[in-house]
């Protein structure tokens, strides 16, 4: 006898209501698998770039509390020094310097904004112990500032990778999924066809948006999806837009996320007015339900 391929069976079920049962072959069990360790891969590795910016919020909490101490002594022994009040000036600037570019950096992580008390100083004041102790804060400042020069343009690559990958519906508003990914019965004749996207049925001329930032790769005629843009993103995933009614971009441009790429149409291989979006991961065509928001996707 034929053995037929194994299946798994997903039992979902929701909080006040009822449950589905979906039950998916291996292959696309393991599609799902790896997406979700990809994705925790990413979200592990902001993780611990954030952690890292938020130790260094705790490194310039501290610089700023102990270079408030030491001016208030400074105040206390009341000497000229110009010395030392240049490098009080100089080190109370960089500490402000490095302060904002934290919090450049927290923003870019989505993180709140700092605490750090600012230091205050007022000229004058002498002595072995207090210059030793500025040229301490000094060193460490320093040290600081190799770290935030380190830390900043992996944080930025990290973030540009994130903000490239498909994620998201392409449209504002549509009127429902008219066909799925997967086998489908051919709307222009008898039998089956693999169909390799999602289709949303919309009104003619409805704003299509990039679902990631990346490069047009294609925006032209696209035999079958008539009227259609490419684009590729990050880690090789390409994003696919087809049956428009006008394009709003050339290839080798740059788009960002959320950008309009075009208008609804029913251009190409279509029955009316719709979109076809398609997701593809190193050139083959993967479900772009994973990809769409939460809510979305469990209804």
């Amino acid at each position: 006898m034929k053995r037929r391929p194994a299946r798994y069976t997903l039992l979902l079920t929701r909080s006040g209501g009822g449950s589905r049962a979906l039950s998916l072959p291996g292959w696309a069990l393991a599609l799902l698998l790896a997406f979700l360790a990809l994705w925790s891969g990413a979200n592990l590795y902001l993780w611990h770039r954030a952690r890292e910016v938020r130790a260094l919020e705790a490194r310039i909490q501290a610089l700023s509390q102990e270079a408030r101490r030491l001016s208030l002594a400074l105040e206390a022994e009341r000497a000229k020094n110009g010395a030392l009040s240049q490098e009080a000036q100089r080190t109370q600037k960089e500490l402000e310097e490095l302060r904002r570019a934290i919090e450049e950096l927290r923003r870019r992580a989505g993180l709140s904004p700092i605490n750090a008390l600012p230091v205050r100083y007022q000229e004058g004041g002498q002595g072995g112990g207090a210059m030793e102790a500025w040229a301490e804060v000094r060193a460490a400042v320093l040290d600081l500032r190799n770290q935030v020069q380190e830390l900043a343009p992996a944080l930025e690559r990290a973030l540009e990778t994130e903000r490239s990958l498909p994620a998201g519906l392409p449209l504002r508003r549509y009127e429902g999924v008219t066909s799925f990914f997967g086998m489908r019965k051919n709307p222009f004749g008898w039998g089956m066809e693999f169909h390799d996207g999602l289709d949303f049925a919309a009104p003619y001329g409805t704003p299509v948006h990039a679902t990631g930032s990346g490069v047009v790769a294609q925006a032209g005629w696209m035999g079958p999806y008539g009227l259609a843009v490419l684009l590729d993103h990050a880690e090789g995933y390409q994003t696919l837009y087809g049956h428009l009614s006008r394009l709003l971009v050339r290839p080798g441009e740059r788009v960002e996320r959320g950008q309009v790429l075009g208008y609804v149409g029913s251009t190409g291989r279509s029955t009316g007015p719709h979109l076809h979006y398609s997701v593809y991961r190193r050139g083959v065509a993967v479900d772009p339900r994973r990809y769409l928001d939460p809510a979305w996707a469990s209804r």
